[in-house]
C-alpha cells in the first residue's frame, strides 16, 4: 500500500473507532454514568454516614440526612457526569477500537510478532482492572486514615468533582503501574535480559517498589502504600518465572538445533585429511595488442550549426 491509503485507512479506522466510542457514550450517559459516580462516592458518604451515627451515639439518621458532597460550579455536576461518561464509554467500546487498532497494525507484524501481542494484551487488561480495584481499596482506607486525624470540630465537606476526579487519577495510576511486569517479561521475550540477570535485580526492584508506593498512594498511611509495594513485588516475581520458563524453552529450542554447544564454545569440527591432488598447469598469458591509433574527427560541414 502507498502512504496515501494507509493514510485513508487509518481514517477509516479511527471512523470507526469513534463511532464505537460515540455509542457507548450514549449507553453510559442514560445508563451507567450517574451509578458509577454514585459507586466512587459510596465510601466517602459510608463513612460519613459512620461518623455521623458516632457523634450521635448511635441515634438514627434523619430520613432527610445527605452525604455532604458540594459542588462549586453550576456546570461542575454536567462536566462531571460527561467525564465518566466517557471514560465508561472507552470501556465499553474497548472491543471495537482495539479491534481496529490491531486490524491496521497487525498487517504489518510476523505471525511470531502477532502470538506475542496476543498473549500480553490478554494480560494487560486483567491487569489494569485489578490496578483499579487496588486503587478503590487504597482510597477507602486512606479515607478512614485521614478522617481519623480529623478533629470533630472541623467539618469535612469535599467537592464532588476533586473527589472524583482524586479516585479516577489514582485508579489509572495504579492500573498503568501493575503493567510494569509485562515490561520485565518483554525484557526476556526480546532477549534484552535473562531470567538470572532479572533475579539478580530483584533487591533494587523491590526498593524502587516501595519509593513508587510512598509517592504514589495519596496518604501517609502505611496501609495503601505496602499493599500496592507487596503486589507490584509478586508480580515482579511471577514475570522473573515466566522469564525462567522461556528460557528454558529457548535453551530446548537451540540444543535440538545446535546441540550442546554453548553460546560462547566453538562447534566441533571434523578433522580428516583428505590428500589434495595437483592441478593442471597454467598457460602462459599472451601479449596484449597495440590499440589501433584513432582517426581525426571529420570537420563539421559549415552549412550546420554545433546543435543540428
Amino acid at each position: 500500500m502507498s502512504l496515501m491509503e494507509h493514510l485513508q485507512e487509518l481514517r477509516s479506522r479511527l471512523f470507526k473507532a469513534s463511532l464505537g466510542v460515540l455509542v457507548g457514550f450514549g449507553i453510559s450517559w442514560f445508563l451507567l454514568a450517574q451509578r458509577v459516580v454514585d459507586a466512587l462516592n459510596k465510601p466517602y458518604c459510608d463513612l460519613m454516614r459512620s461518623n455521623t451515627l458516632k457523634a450521635s451515639h448511635g441515634q438514627p439518621l434523619s430520613p432527610t440526612w445527605q452525604c455532604p458532597l458540594q459542588v462549586l460550579g453550576p456546570t461542575d455536576y454536567f462536566v462531571l457526569q460527561m467525564k465518566v461518561a466517557l471514560w465508561v464509554a472507552l470501556v465499553i467500546a474497548a472491543p471495537v477500537w482495539l479491534y481496529q487498532l490491531w486490524a491496521f497494525i497487525a498487517p504489518g507484524l510476523h505471525r511470531n510478532e502477532r502470538r506475542w501481542a496476543y498473549v500480553f494484551v490478554g494480560a494487560a487488561a486483567p491487569l489494569f482492572a485489578a490496578g483499579g480495584v487496588l486503587a478503590f481499596f487504597v482510597v477507602t482506607k486512606g479515607l478512614e486514615f485521614l478522617f481519623s486525624m480529623t478533629p470533630s470540630t472541623v467539618s469535612t465537606n469535599l467537592d464532588v468533582t476533586r473527589y472524583v476526579d482524586f479516585i479516577t487519577s489514582l485508579m489509572l495510576l495504579f492500573g498503568v503501574a501493575l503493567e510494569f511486569p509485562l515490561i520485565v517479561a518483554l525484557f526476556n521475550v526480546t532477549g534484552m535480559a535473562s531470567a538470572r540477570r532479572l533475579l539478580s535485580w530483584w533487591r533494587v526492584a523491590v526498593f524502587l517498589f516501595f519509593a513508587f508506593s510512598a509517592i504514589a498512594t495519596p496518604t501517609p498511611d502505611p496501609f495503601g502504600m505496602t499493599a500496592l509495594a507487596i503486589v507490584l513485588t509478586a508480580l515482579y516475581f511471577a514475570a522473573v518465572g515466566f522469564a525462567f520458563l522461556n528460557d528454558a524453552r529457548r535453551n530446548r529450542r537451540r540444543r535440538a538445533e545446535f546441540g550442546n554447544v554453548g553460546d560462547d564454545e566453538i562447534s566441533p569440527l571434523e578433522h580428516d585429511l583428505e590428500p589434495v591432488e595437483s592441478g593442471e598447469p597454467v598457460d602462459g598469458i599472451s601479449a596484449v595488442d597495440a590499440p589501433a591509433p584513432v582517426s581525426r574527427p571529420k570537420p563539421l560541414d559549415t552549412r550546420y550549426d554545433d546543435f543540428t
